[in-house]
């Protein structure tokens, strides 16, 4: 598999006069850190892949709507990327008494620097919350990048900074649902990066103190996590990476993971994290059409995580088309999908399960009788 290729800016302390773009060999779940900057900072995602030999950049995403912009899509624009609040009721590591402790000033001091990159060089597709209360939590969501099977989902991340950082790094809990969508997203919240220690990986994979960041962290979930092919993110299955069986099980764990992705889109629109709810209400409502027209073409054949804003992209022409099992399950899924739509109030959605028409198609001409009694004369 070709590796990724990511804009990384210079460190925070340069002002820089353009993104340069630096190649990076992708490990399964962590990025390199090699180089002379003290500090990685990825801007936004972007994949650079094969289509027949030529290279495909898929656009960044962007809110597409048609509609005036009513109350919804108004809270959704004036949604801040970074944020202090105040309510942690929910949080996964609100019990955790970290923050009771007599924590060095020095610890405070490294949060906040935390807080001023993340809130300077966050992508676009990033939000992130912290607490005035408790210096130790964060909150964070992901948006799926295009031409994955997570396009256009929300994923939710809680982050504990223990009294050890930044000698340790942060501990970090995925909002699963007690869904699987990933090899190194587990169904109980656990998430396993090299970054975070929680994986096997060379010196230069894990977590360095005084270079690692949070920004660091959330942009490695986001390229290498969240990717086109997360089946190889499993080391026993990366070498097969190319190969025809290869491809093939990656197609079919796209399809199981995008099911996955719409139940989680689901859950997230019925229960939204507090201090998010206006961006989830806002983004499914703006992007609903999005996802219903990705979940049509897929069920109509498309391979999932082909798909970008304006076409089809990086087909794998040996990996054949959507099995039928995952289109038939889609389409139940998907009539679920659209009545939690038109309850944020998202019009048209039930054109995307209708029948499609079968198209016409161009036969050759059968010969009349006459012709065929002829045709046999000849013989």
């Amino acid at each position: 598999m070709d590796p990724d290729v990511v804009e990384i800016p210079p460190p925070i302390h340069q002002t820089p006069s353009r993104f340069k773009k630096q190649k990076q060999t992708v490990f399964h779940d962590v990025i390199d850190l090699e180089g002379d900057d003290d500090l990685l900072v990825l801007g936004e995602t972007s994949r650079k892949r094969r289509n027949k030999g030529k290279a495909v950049v898929s656009p960044g995403l962007t809110t597409i709507t048609d509609e005036p912009e009513n109350e919804t899509l108004k809270k959704l624009r004036s949604f801040k990327q970074f944020e202090t609040v105040v309510d942690i009721s929910d949080h996964h590591y609100v019990t955790n008494n970290s923050s009771m402790k007599q924590n060095p000033k020095s610890w405070a001091k490294k949060i906040q620097d935390e807080w001023k990159i993340l809130e300077k060089h966050l992508p676009e597709t990033i939000y992130v919350r912290v607490f005035e209360s408790r210096m130790d939590l964060l909150r964070a969501v992901i948006i799926g990048a295009e031409g994955t099977p997570y396009q256009d989902g929300l994923f939710f991340f809680d982050v504990l900074f223990p009294s050890g950082y930044p000698n340790v790094p942060p501990q970090v809990h995925y909002h699963a649902g007690g869904l699987r969508l990933n090899p190194n997203l587990y169904g109980n919240g656990n998430v396993c990066l090299s970054l975070l220690n929680t994986w096997s990986g060379s010196r230069n994979e894990k977590w360095t103190p005084g270079v690692s960041t949070m920004l660091q962290v959330l942009v490695s979930i986001q390229g290498l996590i969240l990717n086109a092919k997360p089946y190889f993110n499993e080391p026993g299955y990366a070498s097969t990476s190319g190969t025809q069986n290869g491809e093939a099980q990656s197609l079919k764990y796209n399809e199981n993971t995008f099911i996955l992705s719409v139940r989680t889109m689901m859950y997230t629109m019925k229960k939204p994290p507090k201090n998010f709810e206006d961006l989830v209400a806002g983004h499914f409502y703006s992007r609903a059409h999005d996802i219903l027209a990705s979940c049509k073409a897929y069920m109509e054949g498309v391979q999932v995580g082909c798909l970008v804003k304006g076409g089809v992209q990086d087909v794998d022409e040996d990996g054949g088309k959507s099995s039928d099992k995952f289109k038939a399950d889609l389409l139940k899924y998907v009539k679920l999908l659209v009545k939690e739509f038109e309850k944020l109030g998202v019009k048209d959605c039930k054109k995307f399960i209708s029948p499609t028409p079968t198209p016409l198609k161009l036969t050759t001409p059968k010969p009349t009788p006459s012709k065929l009694r002829t045709t046999r004369g000849k013989k």
